[in-house]
């Protein structure tokens, strides 16, 4: 992990689409990170943390259908790039590496 590894929300958020898959969306990813953690999410912070990952590469996005209810506006839809699990993988790797020794047995 160097760098470019990857922050504590952007874990949450490609985490979120990881589990949303085709249907990522800001609103779903809001509503997933929100029911697993318990945190407040904002728009602003999804569209913040996801514009970030698709600069690195780590996401890209496509534009769906217009739809009334939204008037008239396309949602954006975003997919994981495989570089991206790689980089989940190497962040929980490193926090269980240094969890290791510190929770006494059968916790």
């Amino acid at each position: 992990m160097g760098r470019d590894s990857l922050g504590e929300f952007e874990q949450l958020v490609l985490l979120a689409a990881l589990r949303l898959g085709s249907d990522a969306y800001v609103v779903p990813i809001i509503d997933d990170i929100a029911a697993r953690t318990g945190r407040d999410v904002t728009h602003a912070a999804v569209y913040v943390a996801l514009r970030r990952l698709e600069k690195r590469g780590l996401v890209s996005s496509r534009l769906g259908e217009s739809t009334p209810e939204r008037g008239g506006k396309p949602k954006r839809y975003f997919e994981v790039a495989p570089e991206a699990l790689s980089q989940l993988r190497e962040s929980r790797d490193a926090l269980l590496s240094m969890w290791d020794g510190l929770e006494p047995a059968g916790r």
